[in-house]
């Protein structure tokens, strides 16, 4: 017994003892799992944002960038190309058996007739592959331009010159619509406290006009630097190659508004060595591998613009809705008043003519600065060129690529004035110049005046950026619902397309002519932008389409919202349309509050 005894007084004495190894052992283990004493979540919190808006420049900074490289790239060698096609005695030696003159014209229209189309794909092709795939497929599509120029054929050159022509509208639609996401991203990350305060309640209407202002600015600043870039093959390659006034301009007579179409008398040659094969290789290998560059920017330092549940949303629509919504959002009155103004912005890039007047075959070309190539109506090839030779088109470029970029900052001006004045600003700076222009004609062969050429083309250019950045800015602030960007940018580019498309059919016509049709168009564009200025004043009704609500096929835990436990939450359509999710609840029903009133 008293073993007995003993033996449950030693098992009495071990319960405490492991009550206490039990206690020792969650106490280490809260001490490895707990949160650490020092640790402070306010602290941390504010890190993770600023590094999300770290991130949200490193995407608007890479975006331009990529812009740049692939506008320089493809303005740089088509520059070249249609200078080196001009010469005659080029196109004989090298090309005389397979007519590169048909091939060229075939080159343009690919260009400048595809985009007419592009309304009915753009949309498509954005929320198919999301802003920034699109992005990368436009971007890559510009190199395959560029790797085409290896072998000048009809089968290399006219399939990928049509190729261009179909990614212009997408590549812009999707660039303006990622600098608009990069703009509300920061506000969000910048307000994040505000904004878990006030989940509930709707944001001010012009909460992020700011980030707005300035990533459009940034953007176009950065862009406007490609005409400069372009212009490196021509400074330090074919200018080495090219005739002096004296011989290219020997039977010019008239310049400026004197002269009908095209410059009258340029010399077919204007070469006065051919380049060698070799050293055309080089120039292109440098441009491709700039353009792969372009590539890697966007895939690997553009982030996504949307979340992927985001995307998912946008594109579940129905392809149907998503191919009539640009056509619906055309009965807003906002838009259709600014449609004078989208077709002005196509019409002055013929006068980026200040750089771009190229000439081709028996006719003047020229480069515009979203990457369309059309008939030179307009261009300085009969001003600038005319009087100074094309050896200084490169400079005449060059200085109306740095006045823009660098006016594009003028834009700021619209965080502390009202949105209106830098757009009526640089439309009284085009006004301007298109009389100037009516009035005057330079003297053939004559270097005296490189001052006033100079400073109309440094003065182009401060009017086209504050033209560019002040529009883009405008479409921000009036359309900041993400449903709605990539239709209302798209449809933007496209009456820009048809702009330039219209300039193409034009070209026979006297300069008078076309320096009266542009200062006529913009007259219009800048009555009807004040009208809309006004009625948007007067809060008049706005009448934008419904933004269909999302129809998800897919069944699963990733379409509930997180405090639902409704089992159907993907079932028929009926039941779809009286049981709204939260989300989507709130996606239709502040669209009212936010666009203005819809009446269909």
């Amino acid at each position: 017994m008293e073993k007995d005894v003993d033996g449950c007084l030693d098992g009495a004495k071990t319960v405490p003892s492991a009550s206490l190894g039990t206690e020792g052992t969650e106490t280490q283990l809260d001490g490895f799992v707990g949160a650490h004493p020092d640790y402070n979540e306010e602290e941390e919190e504010q890190k993770y944002f600023r590094r999300k808006r770290l991130g949200v420049i490193k995407n608007v900074v890479a975006a331009s960038l990529a812009g740049t490289l692939t506008y320089s790239v493809y303005l740089g060698l088509l520059q070249m190309q249609l200078i080196l096609h001009y010469d005659e005695t080029y196109r004989e030696v090298k090309y005389s058996n397979i007519r590169l003159e048909d091939i060229d014209r075939k080159v343009l229209m690919g260009i400048n007739v595809t985009p007419v189309a592009a309304l009915l794909y753009t949309p498509i092709l954005i929320r198919f592959f999301g802003t920034k795939w699109a992005m990368f497929l436009a971007v890559g599509v510009y190199a395959l331009f560029v790797s085409s120029n290896y072998w000048e054929r009809y089968y290399t050159l006219v399939p990928s010159a049509v190729a261009i022509g179909m990614v212009i509208v997408p590549l812009w639609a999707s660039m303006g619509t990622y600098i608009m996401r990069m703009a509300q991203k920061y506000y969000e990350y910048i307000n994040y406290k505000e904004e878990q305060e006030k989940e509930r309640q709707r944001a001010p209407r012009d909460t992020c006009n700011t980030y707005i202002i300035v990533f459009q600015t940034i953007f176009y600043s950065c862009f406007h630097l490609s005409f400069v870039c372009a212009q490196m093959p021509m400074v330090f390659f074919l200018n080495n190659y090219l005739y002096q006034l004296n011989h290219t301009l020997f039977a010019v007579k008239h310049c400026g508004t004197l002269s009908h179409g095209t410059l009258p008398g340029f010399n077919k040659t204007v070469l006065q060595s051919l380049p060698r094969s070799v050293n055309l290789i080089i120039v292109e290998s440098g441009l491709m591998a700039t353009a792969f560059l372009a590539m890697l920017v966007v895939l690997v330092l553009c982030g996504a613009a949307y979340r992927p549940m985001e995307e998912i949303d946008m594109r579940s629509i129905g392809w149907g809705n998503i191919f009539q919504l640009p056509f619906k959002h055309m009965r807003d009155y906002r838009l259709r008043h600014l449609f004078p103004l989208f077709i002005y912005s196509g019409f002055e890039v013929l006068f980026v003519c200040t750089g771009f007047s190229l000439v081709g075959s028996a006719m003047g070309w020229e480069v515009t600065e979203r990457g369309q190539v059309m008939l030179s109506p307009c261009s300085l090839q009969n001003y600038g060129v005319c009087a100074l030779g094309l050896e200084r088109l490169a400079y005449l470029l060059m200085a109306y690529g740095f006045s823009a970029s660098v006016c594009s900052s003028l834009a700021l001006c619209m965080l502390r004035l009202r949105r209106h004045i830098p757009l009526l600003a640089g439309a009284f700076i085009h006004a301007v110049l298109l009389v100037t222009l009516f009035c005057w004609a330079p003297e053939p062969r004559y270097l005296a005046q490189a001052p006033l050429l100079y400073s109309i083309a440094a003065l182009w250019g401060t009017g086209s950026a504050l033209n560019k950045t002040g529009i883009s800015i405008l479409l921000g602030m009036l359309y900041k619902k993400k449903e709605r960007q990539d239709f209302i940018f798209t449809i933007y580019h496209w009456w820009q397309a048809l702009a330039i498309f219209t300039v193409y059919l034009w070209s026979g016509l006297p300069m008078k002519a076309k320096l009266s049709i542009m200062l006529l168009t913009l007259v219009v564009a800048v009555g009807t932008y004040l009208w809309m200025e006004r009625k948007v004043a007067w809060n008049v009704e706005v009448r934008l389409p419904r933004i269909p609500r999302p129809r998800h096929k897919t069944r699963g835990y990733r379409y509930l919202e997180d405090n639902s436990d409704e089992t159907g939450s993907d079932g028929d359509g009926d039941k779809e349309d009286d049981d709204r999710h939260p989300t989507e609840a709130t996606t239709e029903d502040e669209l009212p509050k936010e666009d203005g009133q819809q009446l269909g």
